[in-house]
């Protein structure tokens, strides 16, 4: 068969095929048959549901994370810019296959209106659960569309890279939903070391069928970076719709949810639109569009916010232990006590 009526083959199926972050570094680029390319790989986007943490963790349970990307290619994060994947239901239709003839606007290499939704397929299906069916993007609207992120670890071997160690540090509002999207890169992202940092694209739909979560694996680049301060140890995200002052603050973990093992959130009840809560990387979970965190900087046990953008990363600057009496003294609210007191007896 040639690749071109492979290609058309695979485009008939991809009505009930879920979604995936296409690049050349990804982890199982060309599929996960040794040897072979598969023009039309589509092992990426199987969803999670109910597996141990050794097959949902980058996608193993298929063997994605067993297929790295060639030696020197590497997903570009420029520190202060932005990069971009291909979010679609299969390689095919992507700029990565067949010269990108099959790729359109959308994830499924068809055409659809800019203002589509299930009022408005223009003869696209319903999916089972009367959301858009192509390409599955799990919703029914671009506004209801959960939101994807990418998390960074700064190990270069996957294999040791853990909940500890891989922070969410990028996350774009009502996605997935074209094809082509782009994620913002903080401006204080570290360097990697010289063989690359591991990176994981993750998303929890809202609803729109199964309950399911999205990983899989990238080798990735900090360009350009100045900053040399690490980023701090994630914590689990916490529902907090109704209360954004108890979302966790600083750098967070990804989303584990409906899963054998390993869930770092549960929730139960409805949210605030009267639908069952579902943990996603938005404002519900304490996440913010863009750039994800602030600068933390840490004097033995004293933390000062030295920002107050909700955009900027949240680092740790880890220093040798101060004497009590000093870390007491530069406490900024009790400097700014010493320095009035100061002020006021060298004037009287």
């Amino acid at each position: 068969m040639t690749l071109k009526l492979l290609a058309l083959s695979s485009l008939a199926l991809l009505a009930n095929a879920h979604m995936a972050a296409f690049h050349k570094a990804m982890y199982c680029f060309n599929g996960t048959a040794q040897g072979q390319v598969n023009y039309n790989n589509d092992d990426p986007v199987s969803p999670l549901w109910m597996l141990t943490q050794s097959e949902y963790w980058f996608h193993h349970f298929n063997q994605c994370d067993e297929f790295p990307p060639a030696p020197g290619d590497f997903l570009e994060l420029p520190a202060g810019s932005s990069f971009t994947v291909e979010i679609a239901a299969n390689r095919g239709v992507t700029s990565l296959s067949f010269n990108g003839q099959y790729a359109t606007e959308w994830g499924d290499g068809k055409n659809h209106p800019d203002d589509y939704s299930i009022t408005n397929l223009a003869g696209a299906p319903l999916s089972d659960s009367d959301c858009i069916g192509s390409p599955n993007m799990h919703t029914q609207n671009q506004s209801m569309a959960a939101g994807t992120a990418f998390a960074i670890s700064y190990q270069s071997d996957i294999s040791q890279v853990t909940m500890d160690n891989l922070a969410v540090f990028t996350v774009r509002y009502n996605t997935p939903w074209k094809r082509v999207t782009s994620y913002d890169v903080p401006k204080d992202m570290p360097a990697c070391p010289a063989d690359g940092c591991t990176c994981a694209w993750v998303w929890i739909p809202n609803g729109c069928g199964e309950p399911n979560i999205y990983m899989q694996g990238f080798k990735c680049m900090v360009t350009g970076a100045t900053s040399t301060t690490p980023i701090a140890t994630p914590k689990p995200p916490v529902w907090c719709q109704e209360d954004q002052s108890t979302c966790t603050k600083g750098a967070k973990q990804i989303l584990i949810w409906n899963q054998a093992e390993g869930n770092n959130i549960e929730v139960n009840g409805m949210d605030a639109s009267g639908h069952p809560k579902s943990p996603a990387y938005n404002s519900n979970c304490g996440f913010q569009d863009g750039e994800s965190f602030r600068v933390l900087v840490v004097i033995g046990d004293v933390v000062s916010d030295t920002s107050l953008q909700e955009h900027r990363m949240i680092s740790l600057v880890h220093r040798p232990l101060l004497p009590q009496w000093l870390q007491h003294l530069l406490h900024p609210h009790r400097l700014y006590h010493h320095l009035h007191q100061l002020f006021h007896h060298r004037h009287q």
